[in-house]
């Protein structure tokens, strides 16, 4: 009998779901009352832009047999776990594991790729990689933001997040493009987003120059881009006037 129940568990795994999740059931949504494999489904289907609280859900139907019942991780009826990975506080299914799911609860949401490769920072907000413990600049609530490449909320995106040197962030994917496109310093500060002496090179020319990085005012002597800030050694710069003497 125990056998048949674990069987009867595993029955139908990954073979159900929509492109965002594998999943053996689909929610009814508390704010409209339609039914979809997930939030997102419901999200991208709805015309007057209102989103799905993950929080509020409150009944999931079972997609083996057609069983309407509370948000529990096993059906009710059959038998079948409609989610190996489950949040009750998610209220979150997903029958591919391999993806690492884990809660955090500083976040207040489910996230992706193991819980012991990340940490939640409580100043900017969110969870970053444990490569990034003590080595970033913290931007309080730094990821509540829109990605300033292509204005998707961030916090609780599903594409990968990359976190700039002056602490903004960003997708990695925009982060990309934005390097194909030869920009080199941060959409929303101007600071450089790594050595930019790698790819500045240009001779120093006369007149003045305020740096994007340390914000100091200098004056340069020669060339005609990429001017040097001699404060910091930058050459994230651009040209303005004299200053004003008093």
């Amino acid at each position: 009998m125990e056998h048949d129940a674990e069987a009867r568990r595993g029955f139908a795994r990954m073979g159900f779901g929509c492109k965002h999740y594998r999943r053996r059931c689909r929610i009814r949504a508390p704010c409209c009352g339609d039914v979809f494999h997930c939030r997102h489904c419901h999200n991208e289907s709805t015309k007057d832009g209102h989103e799905l609280d993950r929080h509020a859900v409150q009944s999931v139907i079972c997609l083996v047999c057609d069983t309407e019942q509370p948000v529990a991780q096993v059906c009710c009826n059959c038998g079948v776990c409609m989610g190996e990975y489950f949040c009750a506080t998610c209220k979150f299914f997903d029958d591919d594991v391999d993806k690492e799911q884990y809660h955090c609860k500083d976040c207040g949401i489910c996230r992706v790729g193991g819980k012991e490769n990340f940490f939640h920072c409580q100043k900017c907000g969110s969870c970053y990689s444990t490569t990034l413990r003590d080595k970033h600049c913290c931007i309080e609530n730094s990821m509540k933001n829109n990605c300033p490449i292509c204005y998707e909320y961030l916090f609780d995106s599903l594409r990968e997040t990359s976190v700039l040197r002056c602490g903004h962030t960003m997708h990695l994917q925009c982060f990309h493009e934005m390097l194909k496109h030869d920009k080199f310093s941060c959409p929303i500060c101007s600071t450089s987003i790594f050595d930019m002496d790698k790819f500045l090179r240009a001779l120093d020319a006369e007149g003045w120059i305020v740096c994007n990085d340390c914000r100091d005012t200098t004056r340069v002597f020669s060339g005609v881009a990429g001017h040097k800030c001699c404060h910091c050694q930058s050459h994230n710069t651009c040209r303005v006037g004299p200053p004003v003497l008093p």
